[in-house]
């Protein structure tokens, strides 16, 4: 199995932007595990959320038909009467096993004037083809309280639309937390020109798979990588 990074432009064409993620999804190997930078597709379209939601289904109903060999992880805008959520949709098996909507949002870009948080309780480890998955989307990833709620994690996922002047924070964040938590970590940060990039796949040893300058970063999976670092150095995760 492999694990997938995206790292894509996002544009204020949402179709164009749809048409990219697939054709991206399509240049995958089969069996992986494929993660977009948070809002792919629409990126934070403050003034023109109704419009940008409008993609919402169509979005779904495209990665729903890819995911029959593929396991497909992206934030759409999610509608909850008035109210506009930022939610992650984990795609497998032609359906949709789980969602996860922001829950700490980022005052200093305004999310909480445009958005409502997410739960907390839908922070938590989840099961794809018997690996233990958990998702922190963006800012997130600074709050040591959801940290605890993944222990156990064999993968992390974060899709992320970090800004570049924040660049170092999410290289070390990120690798602090494939340390810490002893699995694979794969971020997927946004190639926009103002974003930090940063795109890629950390190892539980730490070793980092990043690059700035493509678009699909893909690394192998190893079970055994995470049971040997646990082996190594047994901070009680051996076990789960």
């Amino acid at each position: 199995m492999n694990l997938i990074s995206l790292q894509l432009k996002t544009t204020s064409n949402y179709e164009a932007n749809l048409s990219d993620l697939i054709d991206k999804i399509n240049n995958s190997v089969q069996n992986s595990i494929i993660l977009a930078p948070e809002l792919a597709l629409t990126g934070y379209a403050y003034d023109d959320m109704e419009n940008a939601f409008s993609i919402t289904e169509k979005a779904i109903e495209k990665l729903i038909h890819l995911s029959s060999n593929k396991t497909i992880a992206i934030t759409l805008l999610e509608k909850q009467d008035s109210s506009f959520l930022n939610t992650m949709y984990v795609f497998h098996n032609n359906m949709i096993i789980h969602k996860q909507s922001k829950h700490k949002l980022f005052l200093l870009g305004d999310e909480h004037k445009y958005f409502i948080p997410g739960k907390n309780d839908d922070i938590k480890l989840i099961s794809i083809n018997g690996l233990k998955v958990g998702i922190l989307i963006c800012f997130e990833i600074r709050f040591i309280e959801l940290l605890f709620k993944l222990k156990g994690a064999d993968i992390i996922l974060i899709p992320a639309m970090w800004g570049k002047n924040r660049k170092a924070h999410l290289n070390a964040l990120t690798k602090a937390l494939a340390i810490t938590h002893q699995c694979y970590v794969v971020v997927s940060d946004s190639a926009n020109d103002d974003m930090a990039k940063s795109s890629g796949i950390i190892t539980p040893f730490g070793e980092e798979f990043r690059d700035d300058s493509k678009e699909i970063i893909s690394l192998e999976f190893e079970l055994e990588q995470i049971n040997k670092m646990r082996r190594y150095i047994n901070i009680g995760l051996a076990n789960g």
